[in-house]
């Protein structure tokens, strides 16, 4: 299964979850969105793709690759501006202020939650200006880890990364408006591949249960559609 990095620890905690309840065992395997899509498109063997975005399932199901209909979206994302400093982060102000060097996000052209991130930044006019500082990760993961490590004072990553139950209440972090981005709608399909494979079809289905939504709030994932 490949799965965006904002969902890894998610997926973590859904995975024991789901092999107690169906018996069947996961094979994980995370990276950025559009670097998951890159290897499914070059055959890679992953039978379902949990996505940051909708746009990759939906081309992934237009080009064959992936079972028609099975496309669903599973949880819709929050961008938050966060540091490990507790002091650091006072709402959007924080970037406006500049007092800072280093902004770690994500890579916009293949990561849907640095598209967010700049598409935010240049909601507040802020893109122009602090673009020089920003220090982009391959995937977010990478971009909370710069954040996380002090190679960047802040950074804007998912809130599933800061505010799931093993980082609750870290540092300090402004959930950013969702006013300032397109919606991060993370969408989940079956690959021809796993057509056949009745553990994807099983998780897919426990994805849309009570018990993984329930899971998924915790982490600060607003529910799918």
């Amino acid at each position: 299964m490949a799965v965006a990095s904002n969902f890894t620890a998610a997926i973590k905690a859904l995975e024991p979850r789901f092999e107690e309840a169906t018996g069947h065992d996961l094979r994980i395997s995370t990276g950025s969105t559009g670097k998951l899509y890159a290897q499914i498109r070059n055959g890679a063997p992953f039978d379902a793709f949990l996505a940051a975005d909708a746009r990759r399932p939906r081309l992934l199901e237009e080009k064959g690759a992936a079972v028609t209909g099975s496309r669903f979206t599973y949880a819709v994302g929050r961008l938050v501006l966060w540091s490990p400093d507790p002091d650091r982060v006072r709402g959007k102000t924080t970037l406006a202020a500049g007092d800072f060097r280093h902004l770690a996000m994500a890579n916009p052209r293949t990561a849907p939650y640095g598209l967010a991130a700049r598409q935010a930044l240049r909601s507040l006019d802020l893109w122009k200006d602090l673009r020089p500082r920003v220090v982009r990760g391959e995937n977010i993961a990478q971009a909370h880890q710069y954040a996380a490590s002090g190679a960047a004072e802040l950074g804007l990553v998912a809130l599933a990364q800061v505010s799931g139950p093993e980082a609750p209440g870290e540092g300090s972090r402004w959930v950013v408006s969702g006013d300032l981005h397109e919606p991060i709608r993370q969408q989940a399909v079956l690959l021809e591949q796993g057509a056949r494979n009745a553990a994807a079809r099983a998780f897919l289905d426990f994805l849309q249960g009570p018990e993984a939504r329930e899971i998924l709030a915790d982490f600060g994932y607003d529910p799918g559609a």
